[in-house]
């Protein structure tokens, strides 16, 4: 499940339309990710009582609409999500090969309906950069999306 030059963690759901701006994109990603030796993990940290299209049959649908062939997991205690700070959906984390903290950060610039097209350029640059061990980009500008949905008791 990791690749042997890092490994590419993401905080998704299938109800927000940043997730479903990036889908294709972030599958082709994920592809081209995995022929450099950097895994892709896809979690689902949102609760599906409080947001049903996040179910396990939503990510299996999700799953097969966006091409995604990474595992796409199920985060129920919602423990990975708060270990890793993550706070939206999608949210990037980079890990290279000692599994050290690369990039954290956006894809790219494009958003639901800002008419840029997904291409995963900040993403794409810093993994570059971790494989050729480079220092990670300075210039590692948050995620935006959609908060995660925690459950009602622990949030």
């Amino acid at each position: 499940m990791i690749g042997a030059n890092g490994v590419l963690v993401v905080f998704l759901c299938n109800h927000c339309p940043y997730v479903k701006h990036i889908g294709e994109g972030l599958a082709r990603l994920a592809e081209d990710l995995r022929f450099s030796g950097v895994s892709t993990i896809g979690i689902n940290s949102n609760d599906a009582t409080r947001q049903p299209e996040d179910d396990a049959e939503g990510m299996r649908e999700a799953a097969a609409l966006y091409g995604y062939r990474f595992p796409y997991l199920v985060d129920a205690t919602q423990h990975v999500a708060r270990m890793f700070g993550a706070v939206c959906t999608p949210d990037f984390y980079l890990f290279d090969q000692k599994y050290r903290l690369f990039y954290r950060g956006q894809m790219d610039d494009s958003r639901p309906r800002n008419g840029l097209v997904v291409t995963g350029d900040n993403l794409r640059d810093a993994v570059a950069k971790m494989l050729v061990g480079e220092p990670a980009p300075d210039n590692q500008i948050p995620s935006l999306g959609c908060s995660i949905k925690w459950r009602e008791n622990d949030s």
